[in-house]
């Protein structure tokens, strides 16, 4: 079905965007971004800057101008100067991570 909305989870818009970064894994170019909107599992960018040649398939989403905090990315689609780019998670979230509850037990025993 074309023009079905095909993303995961509730997203967040940013009607004046939100400014941001793209930057290769090896930190061989960047590029400002705007984030137009943004999941658990990826975001709407406009690009500053032309994408063609620039290696797609991992990098960063960098959210500050300190480079912290930043996600893992790859290139889902491209409409002109927009992209949509899915989050690359390599760790389990906490709560499904072995022993993920100890901070929770040590604060009860601290109390």
């Amino acid at each position: 079905m074309m023009g079905a909305n095909r993303r995961q989870g509730e997203r967040i818009r940013f009607e004046l965007g939100y400014a941001a970064s793209i930057v290769a894994i090896d930190a061989t170019w960047h590029r400002d971004c705007s984030i137009e909107d943004i999941s658990k599992s990826g975001a709407k960018l406009a690009v500053n800057g032309s994408i063609v040649g620039l290696a797609l398939d991992e990098f960063f989403l960098v959210l500050s101008r300190t480079g912290h905090p930043h996600r893992r990315c790859k290139l889902a689609w491209i409409n002109g100067e927009q992209i949509g780019v899915r989050f690359l998670h390599d760790v389990a979230p906490p709560n499904e991570r072995r022993g993920g509850t100890r901070p929770a037990r040590a604060l009860a025993k601290s109390e």
